[in-house]
């Protein structure tokens, strides 16, 4: 784990502000991430839409999924990295 960065896929709304604090958490903690805004791209609504997901923000690290922001659950999730 540690050595190779983590693949790090964030789904997320523009409006959302729990999706605001997973990516300020993310770039404070120097974590490369990749972002899709579901209500912007048709694609990335049905990626999300397939994930059986009901709200943002979902996380994607690694293949593994976190819903939500929890700051505790992400340093879980992430520590090997930071």
């Amino acid at each position: 784990m540690p050595g190779k960065p983590p693949r790090i896929t964030l789904y997320s709304t523009a409006k959302c502000a729990h999706c605001r604090q997973l990516k300020q958490w993310l770039v404070q903690h120097k974590l490369r991430f990749q972002e899709f805004d579901i209500q912007r791209s048709q694609r990335a609504f049905k990626e999300f839409s397939r994930l059986g997901a009901r709200g943002v923000p979902v996380l994607l690290v690694n293949g593994q999924r976190l819903d939500g922001f929890d700051a505790k659950r992400l340093h879980n999730l992430l520590g090997p990295y930071l």
